[in-house]
């Protein structure tokens, strides 16, 4: 589903924050990336969504290199970033149907699928006010729905779990698994390393733009807790 190849990332100045990342991502995976500040995390997530431009590697979603064909990359992927903006004169429902309308999704399905959602995360009664008037963590559900009522293959969240209450943080990881289950895939990142070690099948660790360790989740942290393999390989570097 998602295959990333020999992606580098330079920006202006010489600071090269991405440096030869390789590694892929199955239909069905839960992926968790793990770094801390700086590390080269959200370079690559905006790289894999396409809003990045980059020069060294590839990056192919679903066969489909996202420098080549763009448009029909995003047509498959959503993408949620750590501080998502919307638009703020629209209400929640006209901001879901203009997505909708991008995506083309027919109207029975995105009323089936913004229910479906919008019940969930308890904002049905919210949608026909401004969001404007949303609070961060209203927004920040808003923009959950608004990525998953066209079905994506590829899922890709920056900090997900920010600005979410423990009870909408559930639901979401519950759609997650749910939404793995039916064939696509999805791939995050987070600072919560216990949320990554109980929801995620595997992990990737980067620091200082290079990849420090790659696998299943239990290999790669083994008999110790995510936190203790991060900890170390942080300290050892």
């Amino acid at each position: 589903m998602l295959s990333i190849v020999n992606f580098s990332k330079t920006y202006k100045g010489g600071k090269k924050a991405v440096d030869t990342l390789n590694l892929d991502i199955n239909s069905g995976d839960i992926f968790g990336f793990i770094g801390h500040n700086g590390a080269g995390k959200t370079t690559t997530i905006r790289a894999i969504a396409g809003v990045l431009d980059f020069e060294e590697g590839d990056i192919l979603i679903d066969g489909v290199s996202i420098k080549e064909d763009p448009v029909k990359c995003k047509r498959v992927i959503a993408y949620i970033p750590d501080n998502p903006d919307l638009y703020d004169h629209l209400t929640g429902i006209g901001y879901l149907n203009f997505i909708g309308d991008i995506y083309e999704i027919s109207r029975v399905d995105r009323e089936q699928a913004i229910k479906k959602y919008a019940e969930a995360f308890e904002l049905t009664a919210n949608l026909g006010d401004g969001i404007a008037s949303y609070s961060h963590g209203m927004k920040q559900k808003l923009a959950i729905i608004s990525a998953l009522i066209h079905s994506p293959k590829l899922l890709i969240l920056d900090e997900p779990f920010v600005g979410l209450d423990p009870k909408a943080s559930l639901t979401l990881k519950n759609i997650m698994e749910e939404l793995c289950k039916s064939g696509s895939a999805i791939f995050f990142s987070t600072h919560v390393l216990l949320v990554a070690e109980k929801l995620c099948n595997k992990i990737g660790i980067i620091q200082d733009g290079r990849l420090v360790a790659f696998g299943p989740t239990q290999e790669v942290k083994g008999d110790s807790s995510l936190e203790d393999v991060f900890m170390e390989l942080i300290e050892t570097k």
